[in-house]
């Protein structure tokens, strides 16, 4: 949101009042408070007007320090709150923290507080100046007219804060976002909406962004955040809300990886999804025909076919139409669920189903949420309805715990029947004419609201199915989110375009927090040709998720023509052998929030040449995935520093310079980093399996001498290289491995880079 009309002047009704001095400081164990007048004090006065505008500072946690910016502090509290972790709050019986987590300081020149190696330092002399350093040195400041009070033409009141953006600063993050991954330049507002991957509006608002000069910064207002990224004021990132108080926090890395760490640690990390989630998804799609025949056809199609499949899921219709939700089998298509569930299980699939938090008018839940009280009301009492997707539909009040464990009920009564995880569909048009059961705020309730959804789903499977087997397939979220994985991109149009923009939205999520990802492959609404469709699925099973889903056609790959059965067994057999290495991958993100699908810029935040790519990425640490986005097969893509090696072919390539090559449908740029050890797994029909069984460890780019640790399931490999041969022992001396250490292997045929080393249990 702007305010201002250029440099010098302010929109046309817009009023504008700034801290210009400090008044007085406050200072108790770990946290400052500090009134800061918006007009020179000269003289008594004028210390009879305001507005003062009052900061609060405190540290949450080591290297975060909050500040919290206050006009009336009259103001009613507003729920909903996102849950952030706070260390320096009072203890059992009112006692401090033990050792706190900030220091205090101040003179007659600077208040600082210290959390880590991050602080704030306000100066108390001269205009408003307040700064973020870390080790010494400045990493962004708010100074004159940067934090504000504003009112626009109609009266509305807004805070406003202004960070200094530094010279080759490039912002990221801010959810997922289908344009440039660099935000600098863009008006961002955090809103969640229905808006599908071609529009500047996003599923998933994060009121967060990092940046590559070792900080990021997190706004913690659930509600609407206007963000003008270098977009008002050039040389700065600006946040309003309309509220009397703004919290925000400043996280320090050094590192984009040690920022999202942080972050995450302060909002909260995912939940490692189950082994088997990670392998091939399939679709009835959305609005095509199908029974338990059609259904039967693929699954056995994909067998005999020899394309490894791990979930198949059926969308929407396997409700009757003008139904959703009323989580019932539409006895006309499906008139034995229990039945037709335990004979797809039999063949060794899980089961996922499609829901969203609305119960349709005709839904028989509609009269039994009304009368027990469960669904959104108006301000009136009555149900808040409307006909935009169901006829008469509600939503449900996931503020009230009756309404949750209602909503839950429901869901545990298809576990039952065998249904093993849900896709939780919608939750973005969430309306602010209502009134909630707990009395949140409708604004703030806008992009929370799918955090109390997938949150009720994720425990329901949490409870059912255990700690490692829960996973929805989320299409809304916003900050905290990221604690209820997986999410997918929502609705992409089958172009190459629309790829990109996929890619582009997926990595910037990564960049929000969020450690897994998923887009449907081919694209949802239309159908892709067989060439897109072919190129699709070597980025989609080269992503963390992966799953065939359209809008009006299926996607069986046969149905494309028999190159694509091809194309899918192999990059589908591919993913599979990399699973050890790809869960460790999962792992990571469960341990550090850390996400799978890693932007170029998180990996190599020192080389310039990757702050702005967003056509390739890194898929955990050590392998570089660039799709292929034409037909044609041409690709250009950037190598980082050393020798790398394509994974498929073993030829080697030299950076950093970028490359241009020409890729056939069983292709893809594959890259692995210089001085890695990738475990390949020795399974390639399933995701789950004892990867240490058979594993093949290859060393690329292994300097003579050097020893790399390679965890690989609950086993870690020390393997070393001494000459042409490797040696790898075990973390377990009783594991039964015949080929543990000491074994001599030959180099790979001339031209590549890479040795290899195969560890067969006994």
């Amino acid at each position: 949101m702007k305010f201002t009309d250029g440099y010098w002047l302010l929109r046309e009704g817009v009023t504008a009042a700034h801290p210009v001095e400090v008044l007085d400081v406050t200072a108790s164990p770990g946290a400052l408070e500090i009134h800061a007048p918006t007009q020179p004090i000269r003289h008594r006065g004028d210390l009879l007007k305001g507005p003062v505008v009052t900061i609060s500072a405190h540290a949450p946690m080591p290297n975060v320090i909050g500040l919290t910016i206050t006009h009336f502090q009259g103001e009613q509290p507003r729920g909903p709150r996102f849950e952030v972790r706070r260390d320096d709050l009072p203890g059992p019986g009112g006692r401090a923290p033990e050792g706190g987590t900030a220091q205090v300081e101040y003179d007659d020149e600077y208040a600082t507080l210290t959390s880590g190696t991050l602080s704030v330092r306000v100066a108390r002399t001269g205009p408003w100046h307040v700064d973020f350093l870390a080790h010494g040195r400045v990493l962004t400041s708010s100074g004159p007219k940067g934090m504000g009070i504003m009112r626009d033409a109609g009266g509305a009141h807004y805070l406003r804060e202004q960070l200094g953006l530094g010279i080759g600063t490039s912002v990221y993050g801010l959810g997922e976002r289908f344009g440039p991954l660099v935000k600098n330049g863009q008006v961002v507002d955090m809103w969640n909406a229905d808006g599908g991957t071609a529009t500047e509006q996003a599923y998933k608002n994060a009121p967060f962004y990092l940046t590559n000069a070792g900080y990021g910064v997190f706004v913690d207002h659930p509600g609407k955040v206007s963000f003008e990224v270098g977009s008002e004021a050039v040389s700065r990132v600006q946040f309003s809300v309309e509220s009397q108080q703004l919290t925000y926090y400043v996280i320090h890395g050094p590192t984009p990886k040690d920022i999202l760490r942080t972050y995450t640690a302060l909002t909260g990390r995912p939940a490692l999804p189950p082994a088997w989630s990670f392998g091939l998804w399939l679709s009835t799609s959305f609005t095509t025909s199908y029974d338990e025949a059609t259904v039967t056809s693929f699954i056995d199609g994909m067998r005999e076919r020899e394309l490894p499949l791990s979930v198949f899921h059926f969308d929407c219709f396997w409700m009757r139409e003008f139904n959703w939700c009323d989580f019932r089998w539409d006895p006309r298509v499906f008139p034995d669920p229990e039945g037709m569930l335990a004979r797809l299980k039999a063949k060794g699939l899980h089961i996922c189903v499609w829901i969203n938090p609305y119960i349709a008018q005709r839904s028989p839940l509609f009269a039994e949420g009304k009368a027990l009280g469960h669904l959104l009301r108006k301000r009136d009492g009555s149900v808040w309805q409307w006909d935009l997707w169901q006829p008469g539909m509600a939503l449900v009040d996931f503020t009230s715990p009756a309404a949750r464990d209602w909503y839950a009920s429901k869901l545990e009564a298809l576990l039952a029947q065998g249904v093993d995880c849900f896709k939780t569909d919608f939750g973005e048009r969430i309306p602010v004419d209502v009134a909630y059961a707990d009395g949140s705020d409708p604004e703030r309730m806008h992009n929370y609201y799918t955090y109390l959804y997938n949150r009720t789903v994720f425990e329901v499977l949490r409870k059912h199915r255990g700690e490692d087997e829960a996973v929805v397939f989320a299409r809304s979220a916003t900050a905290g989110s990221q604690r209820f994985p997986v999410h997918w991109g929502g609705d992409c149009e089958a172009t190459y375009e629309s790829m990109a923009e996929s890619l582009r939205g997926g990595l910037s999520l990564g960049l929000s927090g969020f450690g897994f990802w998923s887009h449907d492959i081919g694209g949802f609404e239309g159908t892709p040709t067989p060439a897109l469709f072919k190129r699709w699925i070597a980025f989609g099973l080269l992503s963390s998720h992966s799953r065939l889903h359209g809008s009006s056609s299926y996607r069986v790959p046969w149905l494309f023509d028999e190159e694509a059965v091809d194309v899918l067994r192999l990059f589908t057999r591919l993913k599979m052998r990399l699973m050890p290495y790809l869960y460790e991958a999962a792992r990571t993100a469960r341990a550090e929030g850390v996400p799978m699908m890693r932007a170029m810029v998180l990996e190599f935040p020192d080389d310039p040449g990757c702050a702005h790519l967003e056509r390739q990425y890194m898929l955990g640490p050590d392998l570089l995935v660039a799709p292929v986005f034409n037909d044609e097969g041409d690709v250009s893509y950037y190598v980082p520093e050393g020798t790398w090696t394509h994974f498929l072919s073993g030829h080697t390539v030299t950076g950093p310079r970028w490359v241009r090559e020409r890729h056939g449908f069983s292709s893809v740029p594959l890259l692995v980093r210089p001085g890695t050890v990738i475990p390949v797994g020795a399974v390639d029909a399933r995701p789950d399996y004892p990867y240490a069984d058979g594993v093949t460890l290859r060393a690329y780019g292994l300097e003579r001498g050097a020893q790399v640790s390679v965890p690989v399931g609950d086993v870690t490999f020390t393997v070393v290289r001494e000459g042409d041969t490797l040696r790898a022992s075990s973390s377990d001396p009783s594991a039964p491995w015949a080929l543990a250490c000491g074994e001599r292997i030959a180099r790979a045929p001339a031209g590549t880079g890479f040795l290899s080393l195969e560890l067969k249990s006994a």
